[in-house]
């Protein structure tokens, strides 16, 4: 049996205010599992994406969050489940006013290929997009595939 609280994981940088690695700290071999804390306007992941092996769970535990989707948004409330499956083009933010607590499970572990698109304003649409780590450290960049323009910065 392994033990973690979550208070006591460090933060890692992305879209999220607060975003933990449960599943590491728990030493979880099959499965990730990631806490949330969602601020107006932050998401889950860094653009409108999809895994090509995972299965995806949000159990959303406080507030209400927009999952934009192939089949349109839908709105997860406290107590909800979403489960998106392989494949499956999805983006969860806080288009709210309140703070969102949520986790994230997905299985098996290793996501495979992740496709990701967002909006780049020199192509005029939206693009596949790559992550890239700052020099220092101390920012996630996304960049535009078709033309190499920064689209975003998480820190």
């Amino acid at each position: 049996m392994d033990r973690a609280t979550v208070d006591d994981l460090d933060d890692r940088m992305g879209p999220a205010d607060t975003k933990r690695k449960v599943g590491d700290a728990l030493g979880a071999t099959d499965m990730a599992l990631n806490y949330y804390e969602l601020a107006p306007g932050d998401s889950f992941g860094f653009g409108y994406h999809r895994h090509s092996d995972q299965e995806e769970v949000f159990y959303i535990a406080e507030g209400a969050v927009t999952f934009d989707t192939e089949d349109g948004e839908i709105t997860a409330t406290t107590g909800e489940c979403v489960r998106f499956g392989p494949g499956e083009w999805q983006l969860g933010t806080n288009d709210g006013d309140e703070r969102v607590v949520a986790l994230a499970m997905g299985a098996p572990q290793d996501m495979g290929e992740t496709e990701m698109l967002r909006h780049c304003a020199d192509c005029d649409g939206q693009t596949e997009q790559d992550l890239e780590l700052t020099d220092d450290r101390d920012a996630i960049l996304t960049i535009c595939v078709e033309c190499g323009a920064e689209t975003g910065r998480f820190e």
